[in-house]
């Protein structure tokens, strides 16, 4: 529990009084509230600091993981990385657990949306290293599942969710659910 209340103490922490702008070079995705936001953070598995939960090297990609700003030691969410496909940022960040990186993106700040610490990254480096673009989700996941390969949106093919589909249904709700819905809606 001390844990959760730390991390919502931080959450909370009003980013205002930073501009962590200077220096980036994150493209617009004309979203609300983005701000362009490079910043340096330790990678890490985000369940592990708030339940002392700690599989080996961040779960090997299967955890969501976190940016803990160097400046103000704040909790920030990685949520996308550069892709416009629906794809998150941790397979990007994963490499990179237990690191200190350079990040550059776009943060989403916004007290009306109740939006704190969201972050989309777009470039990843350590300090000796070069910039690389954080947009390997999709490359990932082919090499993952050679079996999915076909035309069209990864997620349609990738076989967890047909299986998860298949047993839950497309609401989540149970196969009976999903017949009573399209029979009434289509």
């Amino acid at each position: 529990m001390k844990h959760l209340i730390a991390l919502l103490a931080l959450a909370a922490s009003p980013l205002a009084a930073q501009d962590f702008s200077e220096g980036s070079e994150a493209k617009s995705w004309n979203l609300y509230a983005e701000i362009p936001a490079t910043f340096e953070a330790k990678v890490v598995d985000v369940l592990c600091n708030l339940t002392g939960n700690c599989p080996n090297n961040c779960g090997d990609g299967t955890r969501q993981l976190g940016l803990i700003r160097t400046e103000d030691n704040v909790m920030v969410l990685p949520l996308k990385n550069n892709q416009p496909a629906f794809t998150g940022a941790a397979t990007d960040l994963a490499p990179y657990c237990g690191q200190t990186v350079q990040v550059d993106g776009l943060l989403i700040e916004d007290e009306d949306l109740n939006a704190s610490n969201i972050y989309l990254v777009q470039r990843i480096k350590t300090a000796a290293g070069e910039w690389s673009k954080a947009s390997q989700a999709t490359k990932v996941w082919a090499k993952q599942f050679p079996e999915a390969k076909g035309k069209g949106a990864w997620f349609r093919r990738d076989p967890r969710i047909k299986e998860i589909i298949g047993r839950e249904g497309y609401l989540g709700l149970g196969l009976d659910a999903d017949a009573a819905f399209i029979e009434e809606n289509f």
